[in-house]
């Protein structure tokens, strides 16, 4: 059995004697790893960092089996943003997320797009990618949770119906509920950052830590907590890297 489609590298470590094993998502066949020979050689290691687009080759003789993968670079989305901290965090958690969530030889189309979307927002102009980076990976975190079957409703209050002043979300239900409609339990809630609601609204950093803390709370209690997995550290690393930047523009 064998395949060949675009990928995207979401992760890859050292395996045996020089080799790796790398996972990849496609849009036809979902996420797949494969031992990649001499993946963790010099003139191979570049190919396979996270977030690289690539063309990925799997082929094995038994489709059960794991499989060995080749790839040809399209697109270095890692090195071009070593210089740039911040959106080079966001591909990291980006694709720490999708490694961690996806489930295995299970296609997310839409996933596997919105992804490809972010990472080239971010490594084709990584000035852009400061202001506009943080909504767009906060958005395909949104999409990520609805394709798993975890999607917020912000369509409405859960409590007064209406579709005026949403700014929480109840972190039970992923419900929206408005400005009103919380009344005195609105310190139990989930701030909802008005970019959520809007795409065309970049927001700003105190709205980016607050739609990670948001995003966060539901990809640890489901995505990750129904795998019985930590969230990625990568993640976390985000966060902390948001709340810095929101605590300096106070």
């Amino acid at each position: 059995m064998e395949w060949e489609a675009p990928a995207i590298v979401l992760a890859a470590s050292s395996y045996g004697e020089g080799g790796a094993v790398a996972h990849v998502l496609s849009e036809e066949f979902g996420a797949y790893r494969g031992l990649v020979r001499g993946g963790s050689s010099r003139t191979q290691a570049s190919l396979w960092q996270p977030g690289n687009l690539i063309t990925a080759r799997w082929f094995a003789r038994l489709p059960e089996q794991l499989g060995t993968l080749t790839a040809e670079l399209v697109h270095p989305s890692s090195a071009r943003l070593l210089q740039h901290a911040r959106p080079l965090a966001m591909l990291s958690s980006a694709c720490a997320v999708a490694d961690g969530a996806l489930p295995e030889r299970e296609p997310h189309p839409n996933l596997f797009h919105g992804l490809t979307r972010l990472l080239t927002l971010l490594s084709l102009d990584p000035a852009e990618a400061e202001q506009a980076g943080p909504a767009a990976l906060i958005r395909w975190e949104m999409l990520m949770l609805s394709d798993l079957g975890y999607g917020l409703d912000l369509s409405g209050c859960a409590v007064c119906g209406g579709t005026d002043n949403l700014a929480w979300v109840s972190p039970r239900t992923g419900r929206a509920v408005s400005q009103e409609g919380a009344g005195a339990w609105a310190d139990r809630l989930l701030r909802l950052p008005p970019f959520m609601l809007d795409d065309a609204d970049p927001g700003c950093a105190a709205d980016w830590r607050d739609g990670l803390r948001l995003t966060g709370h539901f990809l640890e209690r489901d995505a990750f907590g129904q795998r019985h997995r930590p969230v990625p550290q990568a993640r976390g690393r985000l966060y902390d890297m948001m709340v810095t930047l929101a605590d300096a523009a106070d």
